[in-house]
């Protein structure tokens, strides 16, 4: 059996103001292709500024979008190379 060894990078950034924290992700697949998801956090007046959480917050909302994207993208790729409709991939 032979096995391959494959890697894949996510970059995520972050946007930040006082309120709000955007993160953008993105993968570079093998194939060239490249998925990119966003997720966003805020932050109420009354909590204390911890830029970090907010970070955390809004980084794992846009993992979970590119996540399901991926998952998605395996789906479409799965119909089409069998011609017919397979079973829904979850997380």
């Amino acid at each position: 059996m032979k096995h391959t060894t494959v890697g894949w990078h996510v970059e995520l950034e972050f946007e930040e103001d006082d309120q709000r924290t955007k993160a953008a992700a993105l993968v570079r697949l093998p194939d060239g292709n490249e998925v990119r998801a966003h997720g966003y956090a805020s932050r109420y007046r009354t909590d204390t500024n911890q830029p970090r959480v907010g970070e955390e917050i809004a980084g794992a909302r846009a993992l979970n979008e590119l996540a399901m994207k991926l998952l998605t993208k395996a789906h479409d790729e799965i119909d089409e190379a069998s011609g017919r409709t397979s079973h829904p991939i979850a997380l």
